[in-house]
């Protein structure tokens, strides 16, 4: 190749070059994207890793500060109980064999609690401490056992309240649980399986105010429970009690089930529920449950239907001196709704409606008598011991 054609070929590939790069200095100083083209779709720019980096570290710092704002107030509730063993001694003794029995001590973690007074009030689930027979301690997360001294359960709702001699405790932080929203973050904290203390499992609120039937017929425990939160936060047997935390580290929800049969289905009691019984509880010492007076018995729309008389509560006796006697109300009567709210068997009937009602509220009550229907007012007093 001559010299004077090499140098001319030489200088085209040196132009080639610089336009290239000087193309691709300027896509990338004025963001024409024009490259971008030929790049992958799935590359992610170092902007980008950054943000998407930042953001996991400040999901991860609310887990943490979450957890360790809230931890040194939720406990471990333990049981204690003899358990019978062996087999009756005359059951094989046509054959000239004995079996001696005798009692055994167990002893177990059975749910999980949070500290609301820094004097020793604990909230649990009353399933949690259902059995009357056992023994119950709290253990704090610094690993202080505590007998239960007294136990409150709510009639009304699953919940219960725990005294313990205990001082210095620090109590939780309430928040309010009418403000949640579906997808809120939050962190369920308790003893998983009955084994694993102060287990810490994320999550968000994935449904409101749902009704669920909690418990199990074989445990000798079902309980109607409305207005709960579903949650996807992993929640395990052993959670029950514990708290549904929000990011701020506030209580909004008390872990009460998990769906059977499926996965990331869990829920908790609103905190607001716990809230109402908290203020009744400081007033009275005890939970202030509203008692209307009337022994009844159901009638369902089928018996309503066949017997030509509206569906309700069929007043069989009135509790003398009680709020419904001095309203009026009478055996024979059907009382059909409360603030206009029809009373249905498939609902829970009259009780479902009144554990609903405060103290000292007046409702007004459809009664259905001798054919007619008339409304009285009925002031809502506790029941008198």
């Amino acid at each position: 190749m001559k010299p004077k054609n090499f140098l001319i070929n030489f200088a085209i590939v040196l132009l080639a070059i610089g336009l290239v790069l000087g193309g691709a200095f300027l896509d990338r100083q004025f963001h024409f994207g024009f490259l971008d083209r030929f790049s992958s779709s799935s590359d992610i720019s170092p902007s980008e890793a950054l943000v998407v980096e930042q953001k996991v570290v400040r999901e991860e710092s609310v887990v943490i500060e979450v957890a360790e704002k809230a931890s040194p107030s939720v406990v471990t509730v333990g049981m204690k109980k003899k358990q019978s063993f062996g087999l009756p001694s005359d059951l094989f003794s046509f054959f000239g064999f004995t079996f001696p029995g005798g009692e055994q001590e167990i002893q177990q973690d059975v749910g999980t609690g949070f500290v609301v007074d820094a004097q020793g009030l604990i909230v649990t689930n009353k399933h949690v401490v259902a059995d009357s027979q056992a023994q119950y301690q709290v253990i704090t997360a610094d690993n202080q056992s505590y007998p239960v001294q007294n136990i409150y359960r709510d009639p009304a709702n699953d919940l219960a309240f725990l005294k313990i001699d205990a001082q210095g405790l620090t109590p939780v932080e309430l928040g309010d649980s009418d403000n949640l929203k579906v997808g809120q973050f939050v962190v369920a904290i308790g003893t998983a399986l009955g084994e694993f203390r102060h287990t810490v499992t994320t999550g968000v609120i994935s449904g409101l105010g749902r009704g669920i039937t909690a418990g199990s017929v074989f445990e000798g425990y079902v309980e109607e429970l409305d207005n709960v939160i579903q949650t996807d936060a992993a929640i395990n047997p052993g959670n029950s009690g514990g708290p549904l935390i929000n990011s701020a580290g506030q209580v909004v929800g008390v872990n009460v089930a998990v769906a059977s049969g499926a996965e990331n289905i869990g829920f908790a009691l609103p905190i607001n529920t716990v809230k109402t019984a908290l203020a009744d509880f400081h007033q009275t010492g005890e939970f202030s449950r509203p008692f209307l007076g009337v022994n009844y018995t159901m009638i369902s729309q089928e018996a309503a239907i066949l017997n030509e008389i509206p569906e309700g509560a069929y007043v069989v006796e009135v509790v003398a001196g009680s709020s419904a006697d001095e309203a009026g109300i009478k055996p024979g009567d059907i009382i059909v709704s409360i603030d206009g709210q029809k009373i249905k068997e498939v609902k829970g009937g009259l009780a479902q409606i009144i554990n609903k009602k405060k103290v000292g509220e007046k409702v007004k009550i459809l009664l259905w008598r001798e054919g007619e229907s008339q409304e009285i007012e009925v002031t809502l007093r506790e029941k008198a011991e």
